[in-house]
C-alpha cells in the first residue's frame, strides 16, 4: 500500500468514525418517541440470544416468526410497534419472552427504525448476541435444525468473529399472489416455496467492505430494465452487540465497519446464513397500495411508485427457471449460503 493509499484509508478510517457517533446520537435523540407498553428486559440472563425487530401489522406473521426464532434459540425479543391498528402490539404484550416499546412517529425518518433499535441494543443488547430481523424476515442456517443458536454462536466466537451475515431470498408461490390462502400460524414456506437461483450481481462497497447483492425475483420481476435500482439482498443480522456498534442501512451494513466482513476476502467462503423473506403472502397486494401512499418504505419513494402498482396488480412470479425450496444443504450447493468450516 502506498503513501497516498495509506492516508486515504486513514481519512476514511475518521469520517467512519464520526458517522458511528453520529448514529449513537441519533437513537439517543429518539428514545424520547418511543413508550414502553411492556418491558420485561430485567429477566435477561447474561447468555441470552436476543433479537430487535421494529413492525407494523404483522399480526398474521408474528406466531409463527416467533415460533421459529424460539426454536433457533432466541430467549428474548425486543419489538417496537409503528403504530399497528391490526392487533399486533396486544398480540406482543402478551407473550413473556417480549419486551415492547410503541410509538407513531415516521419509520422513514427513524431510518426505517434502525434509530429506534439501536437505542434499545445499546441499552438491553450490549454483551449478547442479537438477531436484528424484520416480521418477515426467518433465519436459517447450515444445520439450523439440528444445531441451535447457543452451538452457532459459541462457535464464531472461538473463530474470532462477532458478526455474521445472510442473504435475503425472496420467496414466492406459484400462482397470483391473492389467491395463496395463509393463516396465521401456518408455515408460510408451504406456499411461499418457490425463487430465483441464479441471478444475483455481487459487489463489495469500498467505503463500509459490506457486499451489496442484487438479484432475485424482485429484480427479475420489477427493476428488469435497471437492476442496479432493485433492493440490496446481503445482510448481516446477527452480531455480538456493542453498545458502540451502529446499523448504517438496515440490517444491510454497521460500523464499525469490520463486521460487515462475513465473507472470506481471500477467494475461500466463511459460514452464512439465509433470511428467507416472506413479503409475498397474499396481504402484499393490498398492503402495497397502502405503502405507496404511506411512503415510509424507500428514501426515494417515487422511484418505488411503479413498483407499488405491479403488486396491487396481483401477478404471478412464478416463471419457468423459478427453483423450489427443499432445504439449507439445496441452497448451500446452490452457492446461497455456506457451511465454511461450520460442521
Amino acid at each position: 500500500m502506498g503513501r497516498m493509499d495509506r492516508l486515504n484509508d486513514v481519512a476514511m478510517a475518521y469520517r467512519l468514525r464520526w458517522k458511528r457517533r453520529r448514529l449513537l446520537l441519533r437513537a439517543l435523540r429518539k428514545r424520547r418517541q418511543l413508550s414502553p407498553v411492556i418491558d420485561r428486559t430485567a429477566s435477561i440472563a447474561a447468555d441470552d440470544i436476543l433479537a430487535a425487530s421494529t413492525v407494523r401489522n404483522e399480526r398474521m406473521r408474528l406466531p409463527f416468526f416467533l415460533e421459529h426464532h424460539r426454536k433457533l434459540g432466541v430467549r428474548h425479543f425486543l419489538f417496537v410497534d409503528n403504530g399497528s391498528d391490526d392487533g399486533t402490539a396486544a398480540y406482543l404484550a402478551q407473550q413473556p419472552d417480549v419486551s415492547l416499546w410503541a410509538t407513531t412517529h415516521s419509520y422513514k425518518l427513524s431510518r426505517f427504525g434502525v434509530d429506534w433499535l439501536t437505542w434499545l441494543q445499546l441499552k438491553h443488547a450490549h454483551g449478547h448476541w442479537c438477531l436484528t430481523l424484520d416480521a418477515d424476515e426467518i433465519l436459517i442456517y447450515p444445520y439450523h435444525d439440528t444445531r441451535p443458536l447457543p452451538a452457532l454462536v459459541d462457535w464464531l466466537e472461538r473463530q474470532g468473529r462477532q458478526s455474521f451475515g445472510a442473504l435475503m431470498l425472496d420467496m414466492y408461490p406459484k400462482g397470483q399472489l391473492s389467491a395463496q390462502d395463509y393463516c396465521e400460524g401456518d408455515d408460510p414456506f408451504e406456499t411461499l416455496c418457490w425463487f430465483d437461483g441464479g441471478n444475483y450481481m455481487i459487489r463489495r462497497k469500498p467505503d463500509l467492505q459490506n457486499l451489496w447483492i442484487q438479484g432475485g425475483v424482485r429484480a427479475r420481476r420489477f427493476f428488469a430494465t435497471e437492476p442496479r435500482r432493485a433492493p440490496t439482498m446481503g445482510k448481516v443480522p446477527l452480531v455480538k452487540w456493542n453498545r458502540r456498534f451502529a446499523y448504517v442501512s438496515s440490517a444491510h451494513s454497521l460500523l464499525p465497519r469490520r463486521l460487515n466482513r462475513v465473507y472470506d476476502g481471500l477467494g475461500g467462503e466463511s459460514a452464512s446464513g439465509v433470511l428467507l423473506h416472506t413479503k409475498f403472502l397474499s396481504t402484499v397486494v393490498e398492503r402495497s397500495a397502502e405503502e405507496k401512499q404511506r411512503r415510509e418504505h424507500f428514501a426515494n419513494s417515487a422511484l418505488y411508485d411503479a413498483y407499488y402498482d405491479d403488486l396491487t396488480q396481483d401477478p404471478d412470479l412464478w416463471c419457468d427457471q423459478s427453483t423450489r425450496l427443499t432445504g439449507w444443504r439445496q441452497l448451500e450447493s446452490m452457492g446461497l449460503m455456506s457451511r465454511g468450516g461450520w460442521v
